[in-house]
């Protein structure tokens, strides 16, 4: 009966997509690592007879060298907007018109004609957030919505800060606490950045993507860090609250896309469609604990994830700020102070 129904569904979504009858098969996937739903994936494999794989990266720049080295054996990729735009521009992801696929319908509008894949037809939605720090309000009893906590921090959290190590998220926080505009070329702005990261590192402990795992192990009390994250991090040390600073912060959406030479291309386009039912995203959101882009996937969540803080942002909150990728000549200035600032 289960091998029936497989076929039946999959039969039905190739009359209607475009996609083949035959689904069996395997399917790798390379995401962020601690990303995915366990639940989902083994939906997907009983739905579609197909055995996935998952490996695990830890930002978009060690996701891009990885595929641009070719021959990876990976056929889906979750790159963040910014590099989803790049690796449409480097010809590195498969034009799979999710737009003419059968569940594309569930896609909200907002996030149909975005900048880096106007349309939908390299991409879809997968989770979105914002990139701010969680702070342990039993530590610091003050105002947290400030980034003069991460680079002028008081005694009590001084040497207990984790900072992500992400050239952009660290270079933009500075950028944004000095009143600076982001993809800033002007080099004496970017060289009093540059003194302001120096300088604050003396209070930081560490860099580091962990950030669940900083938190929760009570290594440090302040981290920059993903809302979703913050929410996992919140349910573990319930004094942990996510700031929304003054000054801004960062708005982002990463993206399910094909790599354009995935081994395994029609199992992959079956996942693009699967991940844009409603139930399928809620699986996603109930375990990273990010908002997606699936419109009716909110009757399938947690009900903790439609009122958390962490998702839902307070209306005197700055709006996220979405940052575009930056022209080659300021990359060359930012990576000149990541290299100064690491040393």
């Amino acid at each position: 009966m289960k091998k029936v129904t497989i076929g039946l569904s999959v039969l039905a979504l190739s009359a209607v997509a475009g996609l083949p009858a035959l689904a069996a098969g395997k399917l790798n996937i390379y995401n962020w690592g601690n990303y995915t739903s366990p639940e989902m994936i083994e939906k997907f494999e009983a739905e579609h007879d197909i055995e996935v794989t998952l490996d695990g990266y830890d930002s978009n720049e060690t996701m891009l060298a990885k595929v641009k080295e070719g021959n990876t054996g990976y056929d889906i990729v979750v790159p963040g907007d910014y590099m989803i735009k790049i690796m449409i521009e480097q010809d590195l992801l498969a034009e799979v018109k999710p737009n003419e696929m059968e569940n594309f319908a569930n896609v909200d509008p907002n996030w149909v004609d975005v900048w880096w894949d106007p349309g939908r037809n390299y991409s879809i939605p997968y989770q979105w957030g914002t990139t701010s720090f969680t702070v342990d309000t039993e530590v610091f009893t003050g105002d947290i919505n400030t980034l003069e906590l991460l680079f002028n921090p008081p005694e009590e959290l001084q040497g207990r800060i984790n900072m992500l190590n992400d050239m952009n998220d660290v270079i933009n926080a500075g950028l944004r606490y000095l009143g600076y505009g982001r993809c800033n070329g002007n080099v004496d702005e970017l060289r009093e950045v540059t003194e302001l990261l120096v300088e604050a590192k003396q209070h930081w402990r560490t860099m580091d993507y962990s950030t669940i795992e900083k938190l929760t192990s009570g290594d440090v009390d302040l981290s920059q860090n993903w809302n979703g994250a913050a929410m996992r991090a919140r349910a573990q040390r319930p004094s942990l609250q996510y700031a929304y600073p003054k000054e801004g912060f960062t708005g982002w959406m990463d993206n399910v896309a094909v790599l354009k030479d995935a081994p395994n291309m029609e199992n992959a386009k079956l996942f693009i469609n699967f991940m844009m039912d409603p139930e399928n995203a809620a699986m996603t959101s109930n375990f990273a604990r990010y908002a997606n882009g699936i419109k009716g996937s909110e009757a399938f969540m947690d009900p903790e994830m439609l009122e958390a803080p962490e998702i839902l942002m307070p209306a005197d909150a700055p709006a996220p700020d979405f940052v575009k990728p930056c022209p080659q000549e300021v990359v060359d200035l930012y990576n000149k102070i990541w290299t100064r600032l690491k040393q």
